[in-house]
């Protein structure tokens, strides 16, 4: 009974300060309420009176700034005011000034006229004074000043006739002399060397073994360079060296060049001879390129196309007369443009028109034409200046001469070429007959290719094995002895060598 007793004591004890507690915390919550909902009222004051503070401090500035707006636009109505009373008595300025201008128009317009009418009168009385005098003398004007003329003339004649030829002789005089000062002084500021091209090119051997072996077993390999290099090779005549022979500049240095590194190689057979050749033949190319660029580059010319300057540099192997067409060229190029100078002519159409006046020698073995026909034909496909065509066309008097520029080239080109040990006629003939040679075996079909040796006694023709026969190859050679002998004409006997070699190559992989 006392532990029950005890247990809702306790309960009734817990329940009660529960019930307290519960009360206590209604009472402080109550309390905080209050004083919050205080603080908030306060806040709302405090807002207020600063929300009223900062709404009268903006309304006294904008009251001021107001105040000066106005102020401000008072000071502009003021100054467009004034601005609109300026530029009306500037109006009024104006108008009076028009005015004027007007009057003194209208003065110069009446002073004109009264001019115009004192003119008209005085040529009217010129007019009259003009008819009574030729009423008076019984002449016009003109022919009175066409005998006064004749009176002149009868009174003069002699002394005029004295004159007139004196005049045409010093002239005359006057010109010559010109002239040979001109050329005396171009050819005098232009001295060349005038060594000539020889036919043959010597290489020197190291010893009789590397000779043996160029010949080859049977000759094989001598055989073999000749057909590849179109060349002869003289072995024999003499001791340490080898002589290449041909007409064809190229062709020698070609052969030269090929030799020169076969010997340094010391592998010479056949199919290494060939591959020498071929190479030697793309670095040749290259000093034609190099050539041709140093040519232009000396004579001040630089607006050629490049292929014309490749063109050009293949001059530097060919003669003329037996003196070297591009050093000719060059020559006639300073000639030109001195001669230029001294006239007053275009100095650079003159000089281009010299270098490149034999361009078509270049090619004149592989294109039908002369060479002046084919050079022009060269200059127009790679698009040089009509002006320069125009004046190298004419230095054979082939066309008539059309500029300054075309007499000077031609002038510059006897210049050139008139001077002591420049040329030798005999040398040129030589030559032509050689390429008329080759280029009459060439015409036969299946000939792959010909060279005249021997100083033309001899043409070595190769003809391709799969066109033509044994039988047939032995037909053609004498059908090209008659065809040589009916159409050209040469000292002694040409000997037809016609070569058909079957050559057969396999790989072994």
């Amino acid at each position: 009974m006392s532990t029950l007793t005890t247990i809702l004591l306790g309960a009734g004890v817990l329940l009660l300060g529960v019930g307290i507690g519960y009360y206590l915390r209604l009472i402080i919550a109550l309390g905080k309420k209050r004083s919050i909902e205080i603080d908030i009222k306060q806040m709302l004051v405090g807002a207020k009176e600063e929300a009223q503070k900062i709404t009268n401090e903006a309304k006294e500035k904008s009251e001021k700034s107001l105040a000066e707006l106005r102020e401000e636009e008072k000071k502009k109505e003021q100054e467009f005011k004034e601005t609109e009373k300026r530029l009306i008595k500037k109006d009024e300025f104006l108008d009076v000034r028009q005015v004027e201008i007007d009057k003194e128009v209208e003065n110069i317009k009446l002073k004109v006229d009264e001019i115009k009418k004192i003119q008209e009168k005085v040529a009217l009385m010129d007019e009259e004074k003009r008819t009574e005098l030729e009423k008076v003398a019984r002449l016009t004007e003109e022919e009175a000043k066409e005998e006064l003329f004749k009176d002149i003339e009868k009174k003069y004649e002699g002394d005029l006739v004295i004159r007139m030829v004196k005049l045409e002789n010093s002239n005359q005089e006057k010109l010559e002399l010109r002239a040979k000062d001109i050329l005396a002084t171009s050819i005098q500021r232009l001295a060349s060397s005038t060594a000539s091209d020889l036919m043959t090119t010597t290489v020197s051997i190291p010893n009789n073994e590397i000779k043996g072996k160029i010949i080859g077993k049977e000759g094989r390999n001598i055989r073999t360079f000749e057909r590849a290099a179109g060349v002869e090779l003289v072995v024999d005549d003499t001791p340490g060296s080898i002589v290449i022979s041909s007409f064809d500049p190229i062709r020698r240095q070609v052969a030269r060049l090929a030799l020169e590194n076969l010997i340094l190689d010391g592998r010479i057979q056949p199919a290494k001879i060939e591959e020498l050749v071929e190479k030697a033949k793309e670095e040749i190319n290259k000093i034609i390129k190099e050539k041709g660029e140093q040519a232009v580059y000396e004579c001040g010319i630089f607006n050629f196309d490049p292929r014309i300057i490749a063109i050009i540099g293949r001059l530097y192997f060919r003669t003329s007369y037996g003196q070297n067409v591009l050093q000719h060229s060059i020559e006639m190029a300073h000639i030109a443009g001195m001669i230029a100078e001294e006239l007053g002519a275009d100095v650079a159409i003159a000089k281009a028109g010299a270098l490149v006046h034999d361009i078509g020698k270049a090619l004149d073995h592989e294109v039908q034409g002369t060479h002046i026909e084919i050079g022009m034909r060269i200059l127009q496909k790679f698009g040089a200046d009509e002006k320069i065509i125009t004046a190298m066309k004419s230095h054979h008097e082939d066309y008539p001469y059309e500029t300054i520029e075309s007499i000077i080239v031609q002038t510059a080109d006897a210049i050139s070429g008139g001077r002591p040990g420049a040329r030798r006629d005999s040398v040129e003939n030589y030559l032509k007959r050689l390429q008329e040679l080759e280029a009459l075996v060439n015409a036969f079909p299946a000939v792959e290719k010909s060279y005249a040796l021997q100083a033309g006694r001899e043409i070595r023709i190769f003809v391709t094995p799969e066109k033509i026969s044994d039988a047939e190859a032995k037909i053609m050679a004498r059908d090209i002895a008659m065809k040589i002998e009916q159409e050209l004409k040469y000292p002694g006997e040409i000997k037809v060598t016609m070569i058909r070699e079957t050559r057969i190559i396999e790989y072994a992989r």
